[in-house]
C-alpha cells in the first residue's frame, strides 16, 4: 500500500466523516447513519488506489444525504 498525500488525505477526510456520521446516528438512533458511519470510516483500510478511495467515499457520503431519516 501506497502513502501519497492524496491517498492519506483521503483516509483522514473520510475518517472524519465517518466519525461524525457514526456519532450523529447515535444521538439520533438512527441505525443507517451508524453503519455507514463505519463504512466510511472503514474502507479506507480495504482500498489502496487513490482514485478509488474519493470515489467511493464519495458515493458513500452522498448515501448519508440520500438515506436519511
Amino acid at each position: 500500500m501506497t502513502f501519497t498525500a492524496g491517498n492519506l488525505f483521503a483516509q483522514i477526510l473520510f475518517g472524519a466523516i465517518g466519525l461524525g456520521a457514526f456519532i450523529y446516528g447515535k444521538k439520533q438512533s438512527s441505525f443507517k447513519a451508524m453503519l455507514l458511519g463505519v463504512a466510511i470510516s472503514a474502507f479506507p483500510y480495504v482500498v489502496s488506489e487513490t482514485w478509488m478511495l474519493y470515489a467511493i467515499g464519495s458515493a458513500l457520503t452522498a448515501l448519508l444525504f440520500v438515506w436519511r431519516d
